[in-house]
């Protein structure tokens, strides 16, 4: 009988985001992951589902070119901070590596 994995937060949330803002399939990203596409496909789901609910701004609020440009700072956000974690991590790298 296996035992059941357990995933962090921090691994569902990389792994939503591979396929939600990097464009891999739920396949070639559970695969990458040595893990099941099923599961990423439902963590896809319940992601989309909890930020369609947490987006309940009331109507008329925001018009839609806000809508779009808050959609857009936010991915940007996104990516710029991803990139700065990995510049994060191979500014560690090297420096354990130079002499």
């Amino acid at each position: 009988m296996q035992t059941r994995r357990r995933y962090s937060r921090e691994f569902k949330a990389d792994a939503i985001q591979l396929v939600l803002e990097q464009g891999y399939t739920p396949k070639e990203a559970a695969d990458s992951l040595g893990m099941d596409a099923s599961i990423l496909r439902r963590w896809i789901r319940k992601a989309q589902a909890s930020s369609a609910a947490s987006a309940s701004l009331p109507e008329g609020a925001v018009n839609e070119s806000e809508r779009e440009e808050l959609s857009r700072l936010r991915r940007e956000v996104k990516r710029l901070e991803m990139e700065r974690d990995i510049l994060k991590k191979a500014t560690a790298f090297f420096a354990r590596e130079s002499p």
